[in-house]
């Protein structure tokens, strides 16, 4: 395999990725993290602290890692509207085990599962601390506040969730990325101390539920204000990096940002919270160790085997 060939890969897969980035984008998926620290208690706050910088900048290996790992896109969403109304709310959440029972595996990864993967990564962070592993806890920290970002974003629970159904192509990233990177330094995210989650699965679900009953309102307020918004003032262009881009105006999503009369705002401050409060109740059930307040060196993942792979995959041969 040439140089050239490779650097060209390289390329196409940073394209394909960035094009296809999920949820809060890297400005707010960065900013849920940062800020979640902030809302801990002071037995975790200090080792959390110290290493915030990792915590922050990680936050998004997950939406990296999407085309290095054929089975990561399903763990950032799950299209409710594939089950419910069709069965009753309870039946969908359920445990791992009985939803392969009942959807099968196939079909459950196919439609997206991250209800069930934040509750096997509290799993894997609360063995984590067990072990007393500091940069596994960091790592799986950092991904864990990934993926519960996600599941607060009310199109993450839709398969409509670009908006492709109803000809709003380009909603997805309206929302969750183009609002908050226009209007996030002005939001609120002095959340308050998290608390201990008894129940992880109810929890878990409840985010799903709230996430899934926003979900209209993302779409019909975006649709109301395109029918009476002047058409040659809805998109604009900037420059981003070396090139122009064509993005929605600054003037539509004001009055989109009004419309949804601060749903933005409110959805990342509960992000935020249950980011806190997971990595809180991992620590708890593991037996509450003292955390070290200093900064943790933290290896970076092999992914070139992964990486290799995917490159085979999109030109349709190998070495």
């Amino acid at each position: 395999m040439n140089k050239s060939f490779i650097a060209l890969t390289a390329l196409l897969v940073a394209l394909l990725a960035a094009d296809l980035l999920q949820a809060w984008g890297f400005w707010g998926h960065q900013r849920i993290n940062r800020n979640a620290v902030f809302a801990l208690p002071e037995e975790l706050f200090h080792f959390y602290r110290s290493n915030i910088a990792y915590i922050t900048e990680h936050a998004v290996d997950p939406d990296k890692r999407r085309y290095a790992d054929p089975e990561e896109a399903p763990r950032h969403y799950l299209d409710v509207d594939r089950y419910v109304p069709k069965v009753p709310f309870d039946s969908l959440a359920v445990s791992w085990k009985r939803a392969v029972e009942i959807y099968s595996e196939d079909s459950l990864k196919e439609h997206g599962i991250v209800p069930w993967h934040i509750q096997l990564m509290l799993l894997r962070l609360t063995n984590a601390f067990r072990e007393r592993n500091e940069a596994k806890i960091l790592r799986l920290s950092a991904e864990l506040g990934h993926y519960v970002g996600d599941a607060h974003v009310p199109l993450h629970c839709s398969s409509n969730y670009n908006g492709q159904k109803t000809g709003q192509h380009g909603i997805h990233g309206f929302w969750e990325s183009r609002i908050p990177e226009l209007y996030g330094d002005e939001f609120d995210y002095l959340t308050g101390s998290c608390s201990y989650i008894a129940d992880v699965h109810e929890y878990t679900w409840d985010i799903i539920r709230e996430s899934y009953a926003a979900h209209d309102s993302v779409l019909l307020f975006e649709r109301q204000l395109s029918a009476v918004f002047p058409a040659d003032r809805k998109y604009a262009y900037e420059v981003r990096g070396n090139q122009q881009v064509k993005v929605y105006s600054k003037e539509y999503a004001e009055a989109y940002h009004r419309l949804l009369n601060g749903m933005v705002e409110r959805r990342m401050r509960k992000a935020i919270l249950s980011v806190a409060a997971y990595w809180y109740t991992a620590w708890v059930n593991a037996g509450m160790p003292v955390m070290e307040k200093s900064e943790v060196e933290v290896a970076p993942e092999p992914v070139d085997t992964l990486l290799k792979s995917n490159v085979q995959a999109i030109h349709g041969h190998e070495d």
